[in-house]
């Protein structure tokens, strides 16, 4: 029988007022281990919503005590997405992962009879396929992002944030001179910097994350699925096993995954 969204989506939304600062943003993001937040004044009547993303995209636009200050000054409204992207309970998993791909979007808002009831997102997707039996699938190399953003471990923070934000991802890859892989430095890693004047020379390998999860390349989705699980992460770093000290080969992220199950070929669309 095929899945539902209601079967896999998480129960319940968050919300923060549309008049919150985006100091108050990052603190409830990380109070409850977030990526989003619903912005709403009055239940069931959600305006908006706002994701760690849009608090880089404020964060690096604070480059002098000018901007800073405006900065400082905006609300929740002032940088969440409007109108919210929205699924009924009811919905095929199928469907509902199928949109997030073409839309390229992270989550969705899920909806029974008008009213907000749970929010589903790729995290969800990533974990249910970590609960199927083992099946025949491609490698991690077949579906892994060979293009990627890199930066050295003396970036400055403000450097990488920009990069972030004008190329539209979450992460970047960090390595020493001669391409050895040091660890990822990603929006979750930076929101704590929101609403604080970023020093010029604070560098990524003072805020990287460097508890590195990676896998070869020819591992199957299926372990790459769990390894996100069990580590509760968005994406991991794909390296060839035999050779270590390696640039990295490509960047493997639950969004890769959720692509993969929208496609037609895929054994989620037969």
């Amino acid at each position: 029988m095929a899945k539902l969204v209601q079967d896999l989506m998480h129960k319940g939304v968050i919300t923060c007022p549309s008049d919150a600062s985006l100091g108050r943003v990052a603190l409830l993001l990380t109070k409850h281990h977030t990526h989003a937040l619903i912005v709403a004044d009055q239940a069931d009547q959600p305006l908006g919503i706002i994701s760690d993303f849009d608090l880089l995209a404020g964060e690096w636009l604070s480059v002098d005590d000018e901007s800073l200050n405006t900065m400082r000054k905006l609300t929740a409204r002032d940088l969440m997405t409007s109108p919210i992207e929205t699924v009924t309970a009811d919905t095929s998993v199928e469907t509902a992962a199928k949109r997030m791909a073409e839309k390229t979007i992270h989550r969705m808002l899920v909806t029974e009879a008008g009213k907000p009831v749970g929010i589903i997102s790729i995290s969800n997707f990533v974990a249910n396929i970590a609960e199927q039996e083992p099946v025949k699938r491609q490698t991690v190399g077949d579906v892994m992002s060979d293009t990627f953003l890199v930066c050295r471990e003396d970036t400055t923070v403000i450097s990488a944030s920009r990069t972030m934000t004008q190329a539209g991802w979450r992460s970047i890859v960090v390595v020493n001179a001669k391409g050895k892989l040091l660890g990822f430095i990603t929006g979750r890693d930076l929101v704590h910097l929101a609403g604080k004047e970023v020093d010029e020379n604070l560098k990524v390998s003072q805020c990287m994350n460097r508890k590195i999860i990676t896998i070869d390349i020819n591992s199957s989705l299926q372990q790459a699925a769990d390894l996100m699980i069990q580590n509760h992460r968005h994406r991991v770093v794909v390296i060839d096993t035999n050779d270590l000290d390696s640039f990295p080969l490509g960047i493997l992220s639950s969004f890769d995954i959720v692509a993969e199950m929208a496609r037609p070929e895929s054994i989620w669309q037969r």
